[in-house]
């Protein structure tokens, strides 16, 4: 408890973005966010008050944040799970979520096994041990088929389309030897890819946002349509309750992301993930309550806050461009907010690289068309400091 405010401590394992929002949102709740950070130069060490260095694969190093936090949560899914199993030996910091939940979003393989046993709709999928496990499960579901690292992958990394087992042939022995863990799926022929976002409490209240549509570039999430166009009041709420079955299945505590397929025959699951996610970044201004102080209130089991729709939203996510820009961020925000003064921008303060995700924008109103058009335009130019062919330099067409 911090003795200056009379409120807990949250302690945040890792000091990405993700930590850096949540770090906005407590301070308006007045909170203590207290953030276990890699090094002084991440996004959240830069911005929060409270920082430890430290590494979340130092199992002394988790141990000594967990005893001056009331309650422990985090900003990504690295933390070993062996580390969390000894960290929960200890009663006296609640973990949330806990380990036994967070093993499903730590390892795919897992995730898939725990779904498909209780009939959530999943994509075939097998355990690869060597390559004749991926030859004959292409033989049986006919190629392509999709090779996913069990563990550790992120934004398209770690995932490979193999369209033949020639490819196969290839590529599979060399990740196993690398100590890669794989496992195989059929790959989905699908409409577009959705997200339910949902929250949940210790004491097992829920909220869920309105499904989105997320829209993907080389495996790299580039925008977020909420709500997600043209889906139908039923299949939202299919979406909606999937997303609710799941956290209470899975005893998840805080944000959880359900990333879906929609296809003809209906809604398929592709990945979890238990903390704030990019695909609810629009929510912190286009939702009554944004992703990371509902995560607040739920590890903190206070009731949760009211996800309603303040209107149609569009999030583009900036993403460091091919060669760094001459001009400065600081010159290209100038210039946005004189083009565009109803942006909402929201940057990490990560040095820029290519692919990098420098930051997101959102935008707020009524015509999704347009909401794009405005939403991707202000991305391209706060990474590229240049608007994109057949715009002038005001951005206009």
């Amino acid at each position: 408890m911090d003795s200056r405010t009379g409120l807990p401590v949250v302690g945040m394992v890792g000091g990405g973005q993700l930590a850096r929002m949540t770090h906005q949102a407590a301070i308006a709740l007045g909170q203590s966010l207290r953030v276990l950070a890699a090094s002084p130069d991440d996004a959240a060490a830069m911005v929060a008050a409270d920082v430890v260095i430290g590494s979340h694969t130092d199992l002394d190093a988790l141990a000594s944040f967990a005893k001056t936090v009331d309650v422990l949560t985090f900003d990504h899914e690295h933390v070993p799970g062996e580390h969390l199993l000894a960290l929960a030996m200890n009663d006296d910091v609640p973990i949330r979520p806990g380990p036994d939940a967070l093993a499903f979003a730590q390892n795919k393989l897992v995730m898939r096994e725990r779904l498909a046993a209780e009939d959530y709709p999943c994509p075939p999928f097998a355990e690869v041990s060597d390559v004749d496990d991926v030859l004959k499960f292409g033989a049986e579901q006919s190629w392509p088929v999709v090779l996913k690292a069990a563990t550790g992958g992120y934004d398209g990394k770690g995932v490979w389309m193999l369209d033949s087992d020639a490819e196969a042939r290839e590529l599979v022995p060399e990740l196993l030897a690398a100590g890669t863990s794989l496992m195989v799926e059929r790959r989905v022929e699908m409409r577009r890819e959705l997200c339910a976002l949902v929250a949940r409490s210790p004491f097992g209240q829920g909220a869920s946002w309105p499904v989105v549509e997320t829209v993907q570039k080389d495996g790299i999430n580039t925008e977020v349509l909420a709500p997600a166009p043209g889906l139908t009041a039923r299949r939202t709420h299919e979406a909606q309750e999937l997303a609710l079955r799941i956290a209470e299945a899975l005893n998840v505590v805080g944000v959880l992301a359900v990333e879906l397929f929609e296809t003809d025959g209906g809604l398929i699951i592709n990945e979890l993930a238990m903390r704030p996610h990019n695909s609810g970044h629009w929510t912190m201004d286009g939702s009554r309550t944004s992703q990371f102080e509902q995560h607040l209130r739920a590890v903190l089991d206070y009731p949760l806050g009211s996800t309603e729709l303040l209107g149609p939203t569009v999030m583009a996510n900036v993403l460091g461009a091919p060669a760094i820009p001459e001009m400065g961020p600081d010159e290209r925000l100038h210039h946005l907010f004189a083009r565009f003064p109803e942006a909402k921008v929201h940057l990490y303060g990560k040095g820029e690289r290519p692919g990098r995700k420098l930051g997101h924008v959102n935008f707020v109103g009524h015509d999704m068309d347009d909401l794009r058009r405005r939403a991707t335009l202000s991305a391209h130019w706060l990474s590229h400091a240049e608007w994109p062919d057949g715009y002038d330099i005001h951005g206009r067409e």
